[in-house]
């Protein structure tokens, strides 16, 4: 064989041999090779991401220096000082109600906390947690001409924001009743005070606040369907980090941390007009 050949030869097997090194940098893992877990991808990261509402107050909102405060964010943080070691380790990412869900699914959050009410519907798509919170709906008008029952509604417009409870409760148990739909809740308030609707129908929690803070308003129903609950929510099949969120709330319970949430971010807006009894839950678990 002439030198050319042998030269020839040598050059294709080491090109070989690069083409093979090189598909099996870029291999898949091995099947019997672990996952990382869900708990050790946060860990690595640096940060826990955890959905929030921009503009819910009390619950989760951003401020005028531009940083997120509520009730949902005070205990996010207390998340991440538990988890990671530094409550600033917590890396807020806003969401408005129709896309908590969404972002779940595409892994753009760890968790959602922006005052998820557990229903049987969120169920089939997203894990919760034990809840931290009791919640009904409610429905606010001006106090010059208060909607202090269904009926009155009939013929009216009523506002509702897009993915939550009171859409789904009224669309389906008062379809007559003309519905103005809405992605943000400032956009839903700024209807009410528009008079583009006659009401507006959101949780009671948050009414009880808004009406406070919003003289000639009245909250004239107060206490609209079923008693539910806000919970922590999880990517489905997450139960590693599930587990640690129950393991946390039962934690937290024994300081009685929930309520230290309430004294700090609800209270203000309440004032003495609400029993945290009726609104707090502790350690997870309805009493």
């Amino acid at each position: 064989m002439s030198m050319k050949k042998i030269l020839t030869v040598v050059f294709s097997a080491l090109l070989l041999i690069g083409v093979l090194a090189g598909c099996g940098s870029n291999a898949t893992p091995k099947a019997d090779q672990p996952a990382k877990s869900a708990l050790e991808e946060i860990k690595q990261r640096g940060t826990i991401r955890i959905g929030v509402f921009s503009d819910k107050p009390p619950f989760g909102f951003v401020d005028a220096n531009g940083k997120n405060q509520g009730f949902d964010v005070f205990l996010a943080k207390r998340f991440a000082k538990d988890l990671l070691g530094d409550e600033s380790k917590v890396e807020f990412v806003l969401v408005e109600a129709a896309s908590r869900v969404e972002f779940l699914q595409a892994n753009k959050v760890d968790i959602i906390m922006a005052n998820f009410t557990v229903t049987d519907e969120r169920k089939e798509k997203v894990d919760f947690a034990n809840p931290y919170m009791k919640v009904a709906l409610g429905v606010v008008s001006p106090s010059g001409e208060p909607i202090t029952s269904v009926d009155q509604l009939k013929g009216k417009k009523l506002i509702v924001n897009k993915g939550t409870t009171a859409e789904t409760y009224f669309a389906k148990n008062y379809p007559d009743i003309e519905l103005l739909k809405y992605d943000q809740n400032t956009e839903a308030f700024e209807a009410l005070k528009d008079k583009r609707g006659a009401a507006l129908a959101h949780d009671n929690t948050l009414l009880f606040a808004w009406a406070k803070e919003n003289s000639g308003y009245t909250v004239g129903i107060s206490t609209l369907g079923s008693q539910d609950t806000i919970a922590p929510a999880v990517k489905k099949g997450n139960k590693e980090l599930l587990d640690w969120i129950n393991q946390e709330l039962e934690t937290l319970g024994k300081e009685n941390y929930v309520h230290k949430a309430y004294e700090a971010t609800l209270k203000p807006a309440y004032g003495d007009t609400i029993n945290p009894e009726d609104i707090v839950i502790e350690g997870g678990k309805l009493k």
